[in-house]
């Protein structure tokens, strides 16, 4: 489990934690409530925030692979960072909506689906207990630029009482990364050609600064090279790595 030190950063201890057959860190916030990040799949992660459940980016397929979402509770809020099917899956959206459920996504998702409200790079909402933030997620790579075109997609700042987690949806290491501080935990996708290298997710973590480093979306990126690089550079970051999210 991450531990941090010292005031925002105790971990709550596992038992505390929702039983999910995925594998979670659970953080607190500096008003001493846990938040608990369960790891699903590639760019597939749920979030708990005292009894405030969010799913972000659902999918229920991944190639052969089937997810299981029975375990999760039904969402307060689905964020949904762009139009791909490795992020947009309708079908996983519907299963874990209810009447209330609020459904926040980039334009060209809302546009495929008819659902849900659109929110635009730079704007910022509070749904229930979190104040989240679309921010930018797009390629600089010149022949990568079809991929993910600047504006389309979102990355989200998720914001619990001090606690700020972001989770990068698919971009590359664009310069507005290092305007987003300060940030606790970083979700940063790493996998070529369509998102970060691992020099990238190094410089990208190097410019933010987060005390975890948590690399995902990263298929067939050898991700201890990301972890290797910045304990070798003293960084003072965290890194920890999940299979699930390759």
């Amino acid at each position: 489990m991450t531990k941090f030190i010292p005031t925002l950063c105790a971990v709550v201890l596992a038992a505390c934690s929702p039983n999910y057959p995925y594998p979670t860190e659970t953080f607190t916030t500096p008003t001493g409530n846990a938040v608990t990040v369960a790891m699903i799949h590639h760019g597939s992660i749920a979030l708990d925030y005292k009894g405030f459940h969010i799913q972000v980016d659902p999918v229920g397929r991944m190639g052969d692979q089937t997810l299981d979402y029975s375990c999760f509770p039904k969402a307060d809020c689905i964020l949904v960072t762009h139009e791909h099917g490795d992020h947009l899956d309708p079908a996983t959206i519907e299963a874990l909506s209810k009447n209330s459920t609020r459904l926040l996504l980039n334009a060209s998702s809302r546009d495929k689906i008819e659902r849900g409200d659109a929110i635009a790079n730079g704007e910022t909402v509070q749904v229930g207990p979190v104040i989240i933030t679309a921010v930018p997620a797009y390629n600089i790579t010149e022949d990568h630029l079809k991929f993910h075109p600047k504006g389309n997609g979102n990355g989200y700042i998720l914001d619990f009482d001090g606690l700020r987690i972001y989770v990068s949806g698919d971009t590359e290491d664009i310069d507005e990364i290092a305007g987003f501080a300060p940030i606790d935990v970083a979700f940063l996708s790493t996998n070529q050609p369509y998102t970060m290298t691992p020099t990238q997710c190094v410089d990208a973590a190097m410019a933010l600064r987060p005390k975890v480093l948590i690399p995902y979306h990263y298929s067939n990126t050898d991700a201890q090279e990301i972890k290797k690089v910045l304990d070798a550079n003293d960084s003072g970051i965290q890194v920890l790595l999940f299979e699930e999210l390759r």
